[in-house]
């Protein structure tokens, strides 16, 4: 059943026009999405199967083509929909971060880079590159690793930094966990990454961990100074 074969006014695009995105359910927005569900089951049961069967949000939106096309009811269509919706995201949040915008609004920051990282199901180690009145130069996705960690190589930062003529920086990476609470090795890689930022006068201005929904800024702990 599709959404256009719901009653008027009782269907979750119906609702949605009516009270806002934000009176919806999770199974009520990707039923918008997916628009179709299956003979005899709605568009929002199948929903609430495929988002049983990922167990989260995040989940659903990190899978592969693959694992999404197993289930019963979804496709390749439905797939590229869902991927769709994400990467639009992603880019409306780079636009209100974009080049030369300068970083006064420490939510902002942290709302993009969770947009960026927090969906991916394997750990990602980027760099926010700033110039000498921290203005944004560009984001870059420098590491990626496995599900439990990324190497992160300093000689590399310093060396994109000095590429990109960066006055400062801030470095985010996701724990693919959804638990944002940093671990020591991150705490001794960001002392690491400190000091060899120290020795060409660029300053490390933040390390944000992501998690689900939520961050862990590590200035705000003072584990910069």
């Amino acid at each position: 059943m599709g959404i256009s074969d719901w009653p008027v006014g009782e269907g979750p695009r119906d609702k949605l026009l009516l009270k806002g995105a934000s009176s919806l359910s999770d199974a009520e927005l990707l039923a918008v999405l997916l628009r179709v569900g299956l003979k005899g089951q709605s568009a929002v049961s199948l929903s609430r199967e495929v988002l049983s069967h990922f167990g989260s949000l995040r989940a659903l939106f990190s899978a592969s083509e693959q694992q999404m096309c197993e289930l019963k009811g979804m496709g390749p269509v439905k797939y590229a929909q869902l991927q769709a919706a994400m990467e639009l995201s992603r880019r409306i949040s780079k636009e209100n971060l974009k080049r030369g915008k300068i970083l006064s609004n420490p939510d902002l920051t942290r709302d993009y880079l969770m947009r960026q990282l927090a969906d991916r199901a394997y750990e990602v180690f980027g760099v926010l590159l700033l110039d000498n009145q921290h203005r944004v130069i560009q984001f870059v996705e420098l590491f990626r690793g496995t599900i439990d960690s990324a190497s992160v190589y300093p000689r590399e930062v310093v060396s994109l930094v000095l590429e990109k003529k960066a006055a400062a920086v801030i470095v985010c990476h996701n724990h693919p966990s959804g638990i944002a609470e940093p671990s020591q090795a991150d705490r001794r890689i960001t002392e690491r990454l400190k000091h060899a930022l120290l020795t060409i006068d660029v300053s490390l201005l933040d390390h944000i961990v992501i998690g689900d929904n939520h961050c862990v800024s590590f200035a705000e702990r003072g584990w910069i100074d």
